[in-house]
């Protein structure tokens, strides 16, 4: 058996910062897919993909309850917490990468790709050797240099069991502030509710529930709360049909999904700054949203420091920012081919950089109309 990466508080503070950045990097491939969907049209997907979006927030917020719960600190704006698109998630094969992509079938293979259940045949096989592809890996053992996850959700069993194995050692584990904590008053979705940590108990069930959420891998198709987990939801695009209870997972029976994959902006994958006209005015949309979301990322670093009630106010500003988003994937990108414009989420360091800053584009990021 792979010997734990996970030796004492400072080990776990690492993974749930990784945790963090990862459960973070889905939300820009699905925002690009959703608002690459022409109005009016696909509203099954522009659906399954809004719903996904809005529990990865729940999933971060998870996250966040369990690093403030053993005394870390939750920071959505320090550097590189943004991946540069594209990048690998860390899959065992190194079989694909993350791009930020119109919706499509190629989008949606990537998103039952983040997602997939992905047991480890053995103990042992959960950690990989790490290849030097060249690309940033989301979630590689911040502890073990050169090595890798099997699947996300052999990520999160690794850091259960470095949480059981500190906490056995460590009764003092659990001294974070019970103020930081966001309850289930601050957040609203049909997908599960935010859960309170304050010991091992409540920390294993938070992050057990994102797994289960996100891959099925234990729960089988649906979780104990009768939801579908992401894969399936996105399989489901794939196969074209809703499941219905007692489907088997490649067998959805339910009513037909219908899909139009013509009815899409065809931005360009993984659009970059550098890929717009100096001093054009899609240039400057593209930085302006990219401000923009920087702010987003503070007003959400806010909540999980003690001001949870801002949560909301973050949910919320994820869609609003729908008029940045607008702005550039309705409009050819000069130079392109023929393919549009899109956020290229190469968010300024400066954002977010000291308290004011923050507090100073939270405000900013609220401002942003429908």
């Amino acid at each position: 058996m792979t010997a734990s990466t996970i030796e004492k508080r400072d080990d776990l503070i690492s993974y749930l910062h990784a945790a963090m950045a990862l459960e973070h990097a889905t939300i820009p491939p699905y925002l690009t897919a959703y608002y690459s969907i022409h109005s009016t049209t696909n509203s099954d997907a522009a659906h399954i993909i809004r719903v996904a979006a809005v529990e990865e927030m729940l999933h971060l917020t998870l996250v966040a309850n369990v690093l403030n719960a053993i005394g870390g600190k939750p920071d959505l704006t320090r550097p590189g917490f943004v991946p540069s698109y594209p990048a690998y998630l860390p899959d065992g094969e190194d079989d694909f990468t993350v791009d930020l992509r119109p919706f499509s079938p190629e989008a949606v293979e990537t998103f039952c790709k983040i997602e997939r259940p992905g047991k480890a045949p053995s103990a042992g096989a959960r950690l990989v050797r790490r290849a030097d592809s060249g690309r940033p890996l989301l979630a590689s053992s911040p502890t073990a240099e050169g090595m890798r996850f099997y699947s996300i959700g052999e990520f999160y069993a690794e850091i259960i069991e470095g949480l059981e194995k500190v906490a056995a050692d460590d009764p003092g584990l659990f001294c974070g502030n019970p103020a930081l904590q966001v309850g289930p008053e601050y957040y609203y979705s049909g997908g599960g509710a935010v859960i309170v940590v304050s010991d091992l108990d409540s920390a294993r069930q938070a992050l057990r529930f994102i797994a289960a959420q996100g891959e099925g891998l234990d729960s089988g198709i649906y979780d104990a709360d009768g939801e579908l987990a992401h894969y399936y939801r996105f399989r489901q695009l794939q196969l074209g049909r809703y499941y219905q209870v007692g489907d088997g997972p490649d067998a959805p029976s339910g009513p037909p999904l219908s899909i139009s994959w013509d009815d899409v902006y065809k931005v360009k994958v993984s659009a970059r700054l550098a890929d717009f006209p100096a001093g054009s005015e899609l240039a400057r949309v593209a930085r302006d949203f990219n401000a923009e979301y920087g702010a987003f990322l503070a007003l959400l670093t806010r909540a999980f420091n003690g001001q949870p009630g801002l949560l909301q106010d973050a949910v919320c500003d994820m869609f609003r920012l729908r008029d940045g988003f607008n702005r550039l994937v309705r409009n050819p990108l000069p130079g392109g081919g023929g393919l549009h414009a899109a956020p290229t989420f190469e968010i300024p360091t400066a954002v977010g950089a000291d308290p004011e800053a923050s507090q100073s584009a939270g405000e900013t990021a609220r401002a942003v109309t429908r």
